[in-house]
């Protein structure tokens, strides 16, 4: 079967007046217009191709990478808003339709949105939505404490940043947690730090435990040697401090010198930290 939205790997079957038809095991087949074909090829060659539909709803194949497929979440601008909804720029020649029901708040020309890109089984079309609410769940986990997860930015709040976890779960890092800007649909790596009881997942961007003192202390080593082997901090300085050189938690940044003055590599005295000679 061949699958709409997604990347598909086909066998090249025939060459046409408009191009290569691909085909799949079950004997179903789909065109690649001449400006896709590649130089180089023989009939029975497998291609990667992702398809879609075209202006005129037809499947078609192509060998463009598409900035978001099926039944996934990423940050498009809309090009164009009219009164039937708005186009966002996917990457391809047709661009990605959002009806005015899916869309969170009105979209303008010119501006970025994170959606989700789903099949409208009533129209048979690929549609994109804003309200990225409505296709994340936290009802049955598929992650675990302390597993490293794919997060993508969706919202600012009061508390924190929300995230979208691995295409499917909401989950938060907490303000205080953060040291960095994060903007909405950027896409990074973090840990579950818990699940609440009732499902609602803090989500940390550090390694925990362990597993975070290692990077941690190698960038404290970094700092005394870019600083003569100094740095003014030591485990009574204010947390804001350490934020503001560092980019870490106090409590992260005790549990490193903590490590390093086991290994005696440093040395911590009243007025900062010092680097073993």
């Amino acid at each position: 079967m061949i699958k709409i939205g997604e990347y598909n790997t086909l066998e090249i079957l025939r060459l046409t007046s408009v191009g290569l038809f691909l085909g799949d095991e079950e004997e179903n087949d789909i065109l690649l217009p001449n400006k896709y074909v590649p130089e180089n090829y023989e009939i029975g060659d497998k291609l990667k191709v992702f398809c879609y539909l075209d202006h005129d709803e037809r499947p078609v194949a192509t060998t463009l990478k598409p900035k978001i497929i099926l039944n996934n979440f990423a940050l498009l601008q809309a090009v164009e808003v009219n009164e039937i909804g708005a186009f966002m720029d996917w990457g391809l020649e047709k661009h990605l339709f959002v009806p005015y029901r899916e869309q969170a708040r009105k979209m303008e020309k010119g501006k970025w949105y994170l959606v989700y890109l789903y099949m409208d089984e009533e129209t048979d079309r690929l549609v994109a939505s804003s309200k990225t609410n409505n296709f994340i769940s936290n009802e049955e986990l598929s992650v675990e404490k302390f597993e490293e997860v794919d997060l993508i930015v969706s919202r600012h709040t009061e508390m924190g940043v929300e995230v979208i976890i691995n295409q499917r779960h909401k989950g938060l890092v907490y303000e205080n947690e953060i040291y960095s800007d994060l903007h909405l649909g950027d896409r990074l790596k973090g840990v579950v730090k818990k699940i609440r009881d009732d499902h609602k997942i803090d989500i940390s961007l550090q390694q925990i435990g362990y597993k975070n003192i290692e990077p941690t202390a190698q960038k404290i080593l970094k700092e005394l040697e870019d600083n003569n082997g100094f740095l003014g901090l030591h485990d009574k300085s204010d947390a804001d401090l350490i934020k503001e050189m560092l980019g870490m938690s106090k409590k992260s940044f005790k549990k490193a010198i903590g490590s390093l003055y086991k290994q005696k590599l440093i040395q911590i005295k009243e007025d900062g930290i010092y680097l073993n000679k």
